[in-house]
């Protein structure tokens, strides 16, 4: 093995230690295998010890036809680790909800053994399946592989990164649309902009069937796509008093922790004023034999969330307060184009579509991508909102004013 320069790896050692899984654990156990795994435990334990990344980034590489897929890595030491002098990441695409057979895993996992380091990310924060080092030669022949077994590469680079979608109706009953059918049409609908970088900067699109957000698409997707409802929360009376009777604290764990304080509990009935709901489902998730999510059921669409890279971290905006989801998608299509088509244009190098938003102002941004506000979009109501209503007056409006 090459080793830290101080005969082992003492450093990385400690990593090791506690209750918790360790990744140094797995680069040891594929290090028996692999020199390129030997190497790299090398330059970790330098890093940590000179307190130095020696990562870099040397240039583009990919795979015939794409400009996605493929993040490349160098170390700016190859002459001590020769081994990981190339150690580039490809991005796979996965299946819709993370859905896999073992056949399928094993045919990922024999051909990563075969081309690249052993090592893979199952999942990273992309959704991907990112299988970490291989050499720009084995690049090629492992795509091929990979294609020839169904699968694809992923987004990566200033494209539209891989879709992502939580396991919506297949598991989850609070669905309130099919997140892993669009999540799959969308993916096929834009092959190109996933796969050959033409925009500013990343775009993310996830997809959550309910507002429980189980992929995190509030905090992390330029475009959240999160099922909702519109219509009266559905109660089932006697479960709230089995509740009840079964321990719960309906004023405390529930009435109290609601952010609007739209619900009243007499003892016998829980009441829910349902105008001024925000469908955060906190009372559905403490009480979920009670309630249950409406039946007129779709999305509100998000903007604008990004990790704090350029600028500072952002949460996405309301955009439509509720869209109903059914194929073939056409209006979520056509708002996905629109917003493309003047980022794209005004968009900077690098620059989210949420900062752009913040750089021109929403009032223009929605004007724009021919959107008209509304109240749910106004971030503080009464407090400095950014989304101003103009006054529109048809002629002779002042002349019938003057006259009254």
């Amino acid at each position: 093995m090459a080793d830290s320069g101080n005969g082992g790896t003492p450093m990385l050692d400690e990593l090791e230690k506690g209750p918790w899984p360790s990744f140094v654990t797995q680069i040891k156990e594929m290090a028996e295998e692999k020199e390129s795994c030997q190497d790299l435990l090398g330059l970790l334990e330098r890093s940590y010890r000179e307190k130095i990344g020696h990562w870099k980034h040397g240039g583009i590489v990919g795979v015939m036809g794409y400009g996605g897929g493929v993040i490349g890595r160098y170390n700016d030491i190859p002459e001590d680790f020769p081994n990981i002098a190339h150690f580039h990441t490809i991005r796979v695409n996965m299946p819709t909800g993370w859905f896999y057979t073992s056949e399928a895993l094993k045919t990922i996992c024999d051909i990563w053994d075969e081309h690249g380091s052993g090592l893979t990310n199952m999942h990273g924060s992309t959704g991907d399946i990112i299988l970490l080092g291989t050499t720009t030669d084995e690049l090629e022949p492992t795509f091929a592989k990979l294609a020839a077994a169904g699968f694809d590469l992923g987004g990566s680079g200033s494209d539209m990164r891989t879709p992502s979608a939580c396991v919506g109706p297949a598991r989850c009953e609070w669905a309130c649309y099919d997140s892993l059918a669009l999540c799959y049409d969308v993916t096929q609908e834009w092959q190109d902009e996933l796969h050959r970088p033409a925009f500013p900067y990343k775009f993310k699109i996830k997809c959550s069937a309910c507002p429980n957000d189980c992929v995190a698409s509030v905090a992390r997707a330029d475009m959240s796509i999160i099922g909702t409802w519109r219509d009266e929360i559905r109660i089932n009376q006697d479960e709230v008093r089995a509740a009840v009777e079964g321990g719960l604290d309906m004023h405390e764990e529930v009435i109290s922790r609601c952010p609007t304080y739209c619900m009243k509990w007499d003892g016998n009935e829980l009441d829910i004023d349902d105008s001024n709901c925000v469908k955060c489902m906190h009372c559905i998730n403490m009480m979920p034999k009670a309630l249950r999510p409406g039946e007129d059921t779709g999305a509100t669409i998000l903007l604008g969330s990004k990790a704090p890279i350029v600028e500072g971290a952002l949460l996405s905006s309301v955009l439509v307060p509720f869209m109903k989801l059914e194929p073939p998608y056409e209006e979520l299509k056509d708002l996905v184009d629109r917003i493309w088509d003047f980022w794209g244009e005004y968009g900077k190098n690098r620059e989210r579509v949420g900062e752009l938003m913040q750089r021109v102002g929403l009032g223009n941004f929605l004007e724009a991508i021919e959107v008209d506000p509304l109240p749910q979009m106004v971030s503080h109501p009464r407090d400095n909102p950014y989304v101003f209503y103009e006054e529109y007056f048809e002629e002779g409006d002042d002349e019938e004013e003057d006259e009254g």
